[in-house]
C-alpha cells in the first residue's frame, strides 16, 4: 500500500514539474517578440526538444547503422519503393487541386515503376522524363483557400502547421502501407520507411547553421508556402541537392 501511495506521489510530483516547465516556457515566450508564425513557439520548442532528444538516443543511431550496413543499390531501391506508393496520394491531390496533367503524370508513373520497375524498387519512369510534383492534402487545402494558421510541432512527426495537420489524417489514409492487414508487416514496412527516411537526411543536418528550432522552422515554412503556390512565391530556397527537406517523408 505504501509503495503504491509513494509511485501516485511520485507521478504527481513529475505532473507538477512539467506544469511549472511549460508555464516558464509561455512566460518567457510572452515576454519577447514572438515570431508572427510561431505564436506557440513556448509549447513548439519543448515538443521539439522532445523529439531532438528521442531522435539523437535512437532514430538517429539506427540510421547511421542502416546506411552503414545496406549497400547503396538496395537502399536506393528501398527510397524508391516507398516513394512509388506516394504517387497514388499525389494522384489524388493533383485531381482535387484540378492539375490533370500533373494527375496523368503521377499516375503514369506508378504504372511504370510498379510494373517494369518491379514493385517500385527501380525508377524508371525518370529516366524518360516521366515526372510528378508531389502532392498532399495540406497542399490541396492551400489551394482551396484554407489559411495556413500557426507553426506547430507534433510530437514523433515533427514540423507542420494547423492546416498541414488537418490535412494528416487524408495523407495517412490515401497511402498503400495503411491498409496493409498484418499488424507485423504494416508496423515493418512503416519502421523501415522512417530509418530510410532519417539515413537520408544525414548530411544535410550538416547545412543547419545556428538555432536548429529556428532554421528548421524558417525551411518549413518557406518550402510549404512555395510547394503550396507552386513557385509563384519565387524559386524555391531549398531546391540544391544538397538540401531537400520536405515534411511528406514523415506524414506517412
Amino acid at each position: 500500500m505504501a509503495a503504491k501511495q509513494t509511485r501516485v506521489y511520485a507521478r504527481a510530483l513529475v505532473a507538477l514539474a512539467m506544469l511549472v516547465m511549460l508555464a516558464g516556457c509561455a512566460g518567457r515566450v510572452a515576454v519577447e517578440d514572438r515570431h508572427p508564425d510561431d505564436p506557440w513557439e513556448g509549447f513548439n520548442r519543448g515538443v521539439f526538444a522532445f523529439n531532438d532528444t528521442l531522435d539523437r538516443a535512437v532514430l538517429k543511431p539506427v540510421a547511421r547503422g542502416y546506411r552503414w550496413a545496406t549497400p547503396q543499390p538496395v537502399q536506393t531501391g528501398v527510397g524508391n519503393f516507398f516513394s512509388n506508393l506516394g504517387e497514388i496520394r499525389t494522384t489524388l491531390n493533383s485531381l482535387l487541386q484540378g492539375k490533370p496533367g500533373n494527375a496523368g503524370r503521377s499516375t503514369s508513373r506508378f504504372l511504370l515503376n510498379t510494373t517494369v520497375g518491379i514493385a517500385g524498387l527501380w525508377d524508371v519512369a525518370t529516366p524518360m522524363g516521366i515526372t510528378a510534383e508531389r502532392e498532399d492534402f495540406g497542399q490541396t487545402l492551400g489551394v482551396w483557400g484554407v489559411g495556413e494558421g500557426p507553426y506547430l510541432v507534433l510530437p514523433l512527426l515533427g514540423p507542420s502547421t494547423v492546416r498541414d495537420t488537418g490535412g494528416l489524417p487524408l495523407d495517412m489514409v490515401s497511402y498503400p502501407v495503411y491498409y496493409v492487414e498484418n499488424d507485423k508487416v504494416r508496423y515493418g514496412l512503416t519502421a523501415l520507411r522512417i530509418v530510410d527516411v532519417r539515413a537520408g537526411l544525414l548530411d544535410q543536418e550538416e547545412l543547419i547553421q545556428g538555432d536548429r528550432y529556428t532554421f528548421i522552422r524558417d525551411a518549413y515554412l518557406q518550402r510549404r508556402r512555395f510547394e503550396v503556390s507552386d513557385g509563384e512565391l519565387g524559386d524555391d530556397p531549398f531546391a540544391s541537392e544538397d538540401f531537400d527537406f520536405d515534411e511528406a517523408d514523415f506524414a506517412d
